[in-house]
């Protein structure tokens, strides 16, 4: 496999969406589609899969020109953990490099927000989210002394999308755009 491989979803993902699936549909086929890529750790460019000391980074593989959805990589580096926080469209979490943990998190009747099951994500697997059904979590690398990458698929650029972090104690929010560290996205399959 290439970076054409990224290509090849990118197709894939496009011709999908054009026929305006409902979301069940979107997020069965996506993961089938993000299933295929993950499983091979050959084609994403070193450029994309570099740590961050401080914090886990967030580099824009592919933007669609319509705002249809957006491809990440998210490298973490060791013990690196997000907030909680929301996406405000579907996503998906294709697992590449290493072992993520995603754990869902459900709001109380006092506005507070609690931890549900947490999964582990192995290199090949394939996780989503949904404002439908279960948008707010927790994401963190399973790893203290090593770095774990993973290949996000969201219904938007999730870099321009106003989203929401929470104090699970409280369930206070805050909002946020994420943007990515690459100002410049290269073309990956040229």
């Amino acid at each position: 496999m290439s970076p054409s491989s990224l290509l090849m979803f990118v197709q894939e993902m496009s011709r999908m969406l054009q026929g305006k699936p409902k979301e069940p549909e979107i997020l069965a086929r996506g993961s089938a589609l993000l299933a295929t890529l993950v499983a091979n750790d050959n084609w994403l460019p070193e450029q994309f899969t570099r740590p961050h000391l401080q914090h886990y980074q967030q580099y824009l593989l592919y933007a669609d020109p319509l705002d249809l959805f957006s491809i990440v990589s998210f490298v973490w580096g060791p013990g690196q953990k997000t907030p909680v926080h929301d996406h405000m469209t579907w996503g998906l979490i294709g697992m590449l490099r290493g072992k993520e943990v995603d754990t869902h998190y459900h709001k109380q009747a006092n506005g507070s927000y609690l931890p549900g099951e947490s999964v582990v994500l192995l290199p090949g697997q394939v996780g989503s989210v949904s404002p439908a059904t279960h948008d707010v979590h927790e994401v963190a690398n399973f790893y203290q002394d090593r770095t774990s990458i993973s290949i996000h698929v969201y219904g938007g650029n999730i870099g321009r999308i106003n989203r929401h972090v929470f104090d699970p104690a409280t369930g206070t929010s805050k909002s946020f755009v994420s943007g990515y560290c690459n100002s410049v996205v290269p073309n990956l399959w040229k």
